[in-house]
């Protein structure tokens, strides 16, 4: 078995096998190369030095190669920025969701390849690398969320390429900040018995169930299209989260993007979700013989719920709102009916508490008016104390 993400393997004749990725001029594309060892460690020196280009692999010459004596630092200096990136994103494509890599591959033909594609990856080029890439994104002036998106795939090709080529580059560092992100809105008390008064006549819509699912237990966009009626206990009253459904780009393909339905978003977004008495009747309403709970033989299309999601709100005088709003809600309730952050957080699917307090519990003002107005009881028992 290959050490994780080394492509290092024990061949069953005992020998130890590293491959990898080098261009072919004579072939004008990239092909594999081997190195061969008696054991890991030796395995990986070799393989190390292939990579630098001190391994001469000649099909004539023994299995292990001949050491060509160039001065290493030559030949990481000849090193291209897209040679680096090619090679780095070979080796993530089978480790990683194919909707990560398909994200950190759009975001490098986009805004990197031809960007600094061309650099060579030496220590003095570092500076010429942060250059080019702050020029493009004060020239294409796109959102801080892809800024952190860009450095964050630029700083992982220029760390894969620290690991095998020895370049030395320091990573980039984040830009800062330019303002703090304003808390998403959710629903308010008013809104939501607006809504519920609204939809109190269409309890066989999926559509509104699907909504009122949401708000009763979290669950994110994609995890609700892809629920499958196996997901669902009702003996056990719970429902549990074993996958989503996403558009993903596909190139080539001649829609552009195809529905793909995957494993959760994380490890920890895999759990299981108590469920009321009054959500599960309303579930069996639509139980039927399709698979899915709210698409048919196939996931629903979350631009479909969207879409319907917005008409829901136009019916019960609601501005409107991201589907998201939904889940935002949801955590906000927990939180102002007393609920233990830690079981909050393990219900959304979060592997920190953190992000569940600093992304998803936002006091109403309601809530801070409670919460105040208690002072009164509390200065007054003061106040009886004092002599």
């Amino acid at each position: 078995m290959a050490r994780h993400g080394e492509n290092i393997r024990k061949r069953k004749d005992g020998r130890w096998e590293g491959r990898y990725k080098t261009f072919d001029e004579k072939r004008g594309k990239y092909i594999y190369r081997s190195v061969y060892g008696k054991d890991y460690v030796e395995t990986k020196e070799k393989l190390s030095r292939a990579r630098l280009g001190l391994v001469c692999h000649d099909t004539e010459k023994s299995e292990a190669g001949c050491i060509n004596r160039k001065n290493a630092a030559g030949i990481c200096g000849r090193i291209l920025f897209s040679q680096a990136a090619a090679e780095w994103l070979a080796e993530i494509s089978g480790r990683r969701k194919y909707s990560t890599y398909i994200k950190y591959d759009t975001i490098y033909r986009t805004h990197l390849a031809g960007t600094v594609g061309s650099c060579r990856l030496s220590p003095d080029t570092v500076q010429e690398v942060r250059k080019k890439i702050s020029d493009h994104l004060s020239e294409e002036r796109v959102s801080e969320s892809l800024q952190k998106s860009i450095i964050c795939v630029t700083n992982q090709i220029i760390t894969f390429a620290n690991g095998n080529y020895s370049v030395g580059i320091p990573v980039l560092e984040r830009p800062p900040a330019k303002a703090k992100p304003k808390a998403p809105r959710t629903f308010s008390m008013a809104e939501q018995a607006r809504f519920f008064a609204c939809t109190h006549g269409m309890m066989d819509n999926k559509f509104m169930i699907a909504v009122r699912l949401c708000l009763y237990a979290g669950l994110r966009l994609g995890e609700l299209c892809a629920l499958r009626w196996t997901d669902i206990d009702f003996e056990d009253m719970s429902l549990t989260v074993n996958r989503t459904v996403q558009r993903i780009a596909v190139p080539g393909h001649i829609t552009k993007t195809i529905l793909m339905e995957t494993a959760p978003k994380s490890e920890s977004s895999r759990r299981t979700i108590p469920l009321t008495p009054e959500l599960l009747e309303l579930l069996s309403r639509l139980k039927g013989e399709q698979p899915y709970v709210f698409g048919q033989d196939k996931p629903l299309e979350s631009r479909t719920m969207q879409y319907q999601f917005k008409k829901l709100l136009h019916k019960a005088g609601i501005d409107n709102r991201n589907f998201h709003t939904l889940r935002h809600t949801f955590a906000t309730n927990c939180v102002e009916n007393g609920m233990d952050v830690k079981a909050l957080s393990e219900l959304l699917g979060h592997s920190d508490v953190k992000i569940t307090l600093n992304r998803y519990v936002h006091p109403t003002m309601d809530s801070k008016r409670r919460q105040i107005g208690s002072l009164s009881d509390f200065y007054g028992q003061i106040c009886g104390q004092a002599i």
